[in-house]
């Protein structure tokens, strides 16, 4: 099995950590580039780069499966989850998976004045209950790799009145996904987007937009951006744009062209070459007498964990091989730029000696 990305990378090492970070294709390092370069010469104005940023825009909502109306930008996932936060009343419970990733779940705790509730993830769905205000979970979780029921998730959610989150930036760019099925998405893009820090996405339906407070508005936000430089904004956009915290261009110049490089692969070819690697490892380690979790209610997951092997983790790392530790496991993450040499590479380093 080869890899799907060609020569857009070049990777010099066994990189199996894109759950971490990704790895930035060509295109998007020479665009960064170009820009550095004009800006220090002078030939840029500072003001350019907005191009770029609805180019990244319109294409993560192509991924998504939602209408770029639907998409602000910012940052980092925590600016997102901190909108949703700041829109529950006080008293309101908000459910969780236990060990969820604590970007998700600290915009709520600081508050203090909600009611949290943790259960396991396999229990998420039928912890819901009348007077749940909102579920917050990641899609593909981040310390292993297992994948939420989201179709019994958002069933339940919608019996008793709960707004959904869900955070997908372990699972966008290698999963299909149909953002709009929850009143709010999040997604870091740094990670399966191959973009940049300082590169995210919230997805909000029509019907929630209202109830996010638009805490980051700037002239950016306005209906009519170069109409509102000066003095107060007088009419905010009418669509998730009035959201947005103020792009870093450098970032979302980068994002715009890995963007397009996974739209033109096509994410279901990504999803089939990933998760065949990630099937493939999850033989050989179990073949080796390790013990990889299971992958969950979800389907099959581009990213496995293997109980008790995080230790090994810096062996590895000598040995050429890039992989995390998260919570006492060895994680592996595969997409397009991997290859079944790379699954071969692991095990070998892997096998007792």
């Amino acid at each position: 099995m080869t890899t799907l990305g060609g020569a857009e990378f070049a990777p010099e090492t066994t990189y199996l950590n894109t759950s971490t970070a990704g790895l930035l294709p060509r295109s998007s390092v020479e665009a960064v580039r170009d820009l550095a370069a004009k800006s220090a010469t002078g030939s840029y104005d500072g003001s350019d780069g907005y191009e770029s940023v609805e180019s990244a825009r319109a294409s993560f909502a192509r991924i998504a499966g939602v209408d770029p109306s639907r998409v602000a930008l910012g940052g980092s996932v925590a600016a997102h989850v901190a909108l949703v936060a700041a829109s529950l009343p006080a008293g309101a419970e908000v459910l969780f998976p236990e060990g969820e990733f604590s970007s998700v779940i600290t915009p709520f705790t600081i508050r203090g004045d909600l009611k949290l509730r943790y259960v396991p993830l396999d229990a998420l769905a039928q912890s819901v209950r009348p007077g749940t205000a909102l579920v917050a979970f990641s899609v593909v979780q981040s310390v292993d790799g297992r994948l939420a029921d989201t179709a019994s998730i958002l069933a339940a959610a919608s019996a008793h009145g709960a707004r959904t989150l869900a955070d997908l930036s372990q699972a966008a760019g290698w999963l299909p996904l149909d953002a709009g099925a929850f009143d709010y998405t999040v997604t870091g893009g740094f990670k399966f987007l191959l973009s940049p820090r300082g590169v995210s996405f919230l997805t909000v339906t029509e019907e929630a937009q209202g109830l996010l407070p638009p805490l980051y508005a700037g002239w950016v936000a306005a209906e009519s951006p170069w109409d509102s430089t000066y003095g107060p904004v007088e009419r905010l956009a009418s669509t998730a744009r009035r959201l947005d915290a103020p792009p870093s261009f450098l970032a979302y110049h980068a994002a715009a062209r890995s963007l397009a490089l996974l739209e033109a692969t096509g994410i279901e070819t990504i999803h089939a070459h990933a998760v065949g690697l990630a099937s493939l490892f999850r033989e050989g380690a179990a073949g080796l007498g390790f013990s990889p979790v299971e992958a969950g209610a979800g389907g099959a997951s581009a990213v496995v964990a293997v109980r008790g092997l995080g230790e090994r983790q810096l062996s590895l790392r000598e040995a050429g091989v890039v992989v995390a530790a998260r919570g006492g496991n060895l994680r592996v993450a595969f997409h397009l730029y991997n290859a079944s040499a790379d699954v071969r590479r692991v095990l070998e380093a892997l096998a007792p000696r």
